[in-house]
């Protein structure tokens, strides 16, 4: 069986280009939008071959590499699969093709009405587990941070976060001052943590965290594990968020995005 190709641009009409979103809008983006509605329309079924670059650099009046850019979105979107020596091939979504950012999370619910709240700061000696986690000595001091994180002043978030000493590091002091979780989450613009990892599993509430959620101990609760490490991969915190799970939601959304949405420039 010979491969299916898409529709001949030059013998249909193609579907009407949506009009430029705004100034400063890449044309990378906006080709991606356009190329990736037409997938999920079905204009280019599943399994057809896409125009070639040079037919897309002709219809858009961009470079290649402009082309190349927008091809490389739609492929990390899961819209179309490239085959080398073949072309660029339109494909069906699936459930496995979602992804789930953290910063839904935060834009769901984490407002100007959320805070932290420090509950307590101090030195504590690392147990077999902690200094497991943390790559140090079992009994070294380590500091032990808990907060309260807010919403119209209700408990929703309680977080539980141990951190190696090092009075050569601002990491605790900064720590210290946050007071919204947008930038505690958002370690990036801050640098202070270059790596790490996380871990979502559903918990049981202990006495501790009950009584700081206001909820009966025992109820469940979505658990964000996370150990945090500096640029030499060295585990610099290790602690977990644990949010009611009511107030825990994640959104994705499969297919073409909006111009602009969830991709960087």
């Amino acid at each position: 069986m010979g491969t299916r190709p898409a529709k001949n641009p030059s013998r249909v009409t193609l579907p009407e280009r949506r009009r430029s979103p705004g100034r400063g809008v890449p044309a990378y983006l906006q080709i991606a939008q356009t190329v990736g509605e037409r997938v999920t329309s079905g204009f280019y079924p599943e399994g057809s071959l896409l125009p070639s670059g040079a037919q897309f650099c002709a219809e858009f009046g961009v470079s290649p590499m402009t082309v190349r850019r927008a091809l490389t979105i739609l492929q990390d979107q899961g819209l179309v699969v490239g085959k080398k020596g073949r072309g660029t091939f339109a494909r069906s979504l699936n459930f496995s093709d979602s992804a789930f950012r953290l910063d839904s999370l935060a834009s769901d619910w984490l407002d100007a009405s959320s805070e932290i709240r420090l509950l307590s700061a101090s030195m504590a000696e690392a147990d077999n587990k902690v200094a497991l986690m943390l790559g140090v000595t079992p009994g070294e001091l380590v500091v032990l941070l808990r907060r309260l994180v807010l919403r119209n002043d209700s408990p929703a978030m309680y977080h539980r976060e141990y951190i190696v000493y090092d009075p050569r590091r601002p990491l605790v002091e900064s720590q210290l001052h946050f007071t919204s979780m947008d930038s505690f989450l958002d370690s990036g613009e801050a640098g202070r943590f270059p790596q790490g990892e996380l871990t979502l599993t559903a918990v049981p509430l202990d006495a501790e965290s009950s009584e700081a959620l206001q909820e009966p101990e025992g109820t469940f609760a979505l658990c964000l594990e996370h150990v945090l490490q500096d640029s030499d991969g060295a585990p610099v915190s290790w602690g977990w968020f644990l949010v009611k799970a009511q107030l825990f939601r994640l959104t994705t959304r499969l297919g073409s995005r909006r111009t602009g949405e969830g991709s960087s420039a």
